[in-house]
């Protein structure tokens, strides 16, 4: 294909020769003259390994070039790469107007273009930055999204020093589009690397770069968190990490990354108590171990919060204990949103399964008792009962049985802590704690709309 670079800095430039490796004929656009001079040499504009050879051969074969004229680029290609810096500022803001500078350019040239055009974004931006685009090109194009042109995130996951072998090694391309055609043909773009092609939602793609390099973060100071217990303690940090990595059932995993209800039961309360009490007994500093019980008990107060304008109505609550398949109910998240709405006077029935007054024990009975007493005059082992006599169901906990049953209820409100399924999405009664109807736009994304290309 023939595709326009807008933005020769590390992406842009290691996107440029990557990109003419593998085929392609590739244009480069910069403002900066001495850029340009530089690709037009045969010589790149960063220091990275490999680089520089890969832009020596590519230009030597005439695969690459580079221009400051935008329009020259954009008429002489199928697809305009914009791949320029979002600096942020102190407060964590990004200044767009780069990418906005580019769309201007590139809506300018395709005012004199009849063949529809493809404008991917690899540089780092905001959901809803790519809908900001659409509409300066509309704008200055004069053509309508999606006939004449469309839009697609294409974001990158490249690191400074490694960046031509993340390339050609990544662990997934993601694509982002609400136009089909496109997003495939970009895809095409990445049909010779070994990794699978992901086209989902814009937004999604948009968000992921944020999602990622925020929890590689996160890990980097949680290990540094425990290698400072270690350290007062005399343990080797590295043996406990590595051994901590080996764990890929739960700890390297995708078990606990699904966003929902919060955590309860016995062991992780206790356990993470236990740390962050060894921790300052140590007079070690752990403000990330420290957040996480505060975490959990913001969406306990999300749960509740979205309960709470319904509390005159009756509310159905499916399940009780900690998760599904047990009736241990120590720090259930349930029972204390439960506990907090009984507070304000609701009016509550309650059914679990698993849960048995007469046969609760030990720690198990004098949690529930010293929160909910009376629970046995809440709990009715009928669930169609439950379903028939309440306003509002809350689902708590993921038994097959709720899911079943709900997938024909109409005409009751649904409130969901624990993702039911996709085809409850679309159902206008029903609401998941952070998942569901954009209220921007009235649309629903799910699962389903994600695409695995290869």
């Amino acid at each position: 294909m023939n595709i326009s670079i807008f933005g020769l800095g590390y992406v842009g430039c290691v996107s440029l020769g990557c990109l003419a490796q593998n085929g392609h004929k590739v244009i480069g656009v910069d403002v900066n003259q001495n850029k340009v001079d530089l690709i037009n040499g045969g010589k790149p504009t960063i220091i990275e390994a490999e680089i520089d050879r890969i832009t020596s051969e590519q230009h030597a074969a005439g695969n690459i070039s580079a221009t400051t004229d935008a329009n020259k680029a954009v008429l002489q290609s199928e697809i305009s790469i914009i791949a320029v810096g979002t600096p942020s500022s102190e407060k964590g803001h990004l200044n767009l107007q780069y990418i906005f500078n580019v769309a201007e350019r590139i809506g300018a040239a395709l005012k004199q273009k009849d063949e529809f055009h493809i404008v991917a974004v690899r540089s780092t931006i905001m959901p809803g930055t790519c809908d900001k685009i659409a509409d300066i090109l509309q704008k200055i194009s004069g053509k309508k999204r999606n006939e004449g042109f469309a839009v697609v995130d294409n974001p990158e996951f490249l690191r400074e020093g490694t960046a031509v072998k993340d390339y050609y090694n990544p662990p997934l391309t993601l694509i982002g589009s609400d136009n089909k055609q496109a997003a495939e043909k970009v895809a095409q773009l990445y049909e010779q690397l070994p990794a699978e092609i992901i086209i989902t939602d814009l937004k999604v793609a948009e968000f992921m770069k944020y999602v990622n390099n925020t929890y590689h973060a996160l890990k980097i100071s949680f290990a540094n968190e425990i290698g400072n217990i270690c350290s007062e303690l005399g343990i080797d940090s590295h043996e406990v990490m590595n051994i901590f990595c080996k764990d890929r059932q739960l700890n390297i995993s995708s078990y606990y990354f699904k966003p929902g209800f919060a955590y309860g039961g016995s062991c992780l309360p206790k356990d993470l108590k236990g740390l962050q009490t060894l921790a300052h007994d140590l007079y070690v500093d752990v403000p990330v171990i420290d957040s996480i019980d505060k975490t959990n008990d913001n969406q306990i107060a999300r749960a509740t919060k979205m309960i709470h304008k319904y509390w005159n109505k009756k509310l159905g609550f499916l399940g009780l204990s900690f998760k599904e398949g047990t009736d241990d109910l120590r720090n259930s998240p349930a029972v204390r949103v439960i506990e907090s709405l009984l507070g304000k006077g609701a009016d509550i029935i309650i059914y679990d399964k698993n849960v048995n007054t007469t046969m609760l024990t030990g720690t198990n009975k004098d949690y529930i008792d010293a929160r909910i007493p009376h629970l046995s005059k809440l709990l009715n082992p009928d669930l169609d009962y439950v379903i028939e006599n309440s306003d509002v169901l809350i689902v708590n906990t993921k038994e097959k049985e709720f899911i079943e049953k709900l997938k024909s209820v109409k005409d009751k409100i649904i409130i969901d802590f624990v993702r039911l399924g996709d085809e409850f999405l679309q159902l206008k009664n029903y609401t998941g704690i952070n998942w569901g109807k954009n209220l921007n736009d009235g649309t629903y994304f799910s699962n389903e709309d994600t695409v695995i290309v290869k």
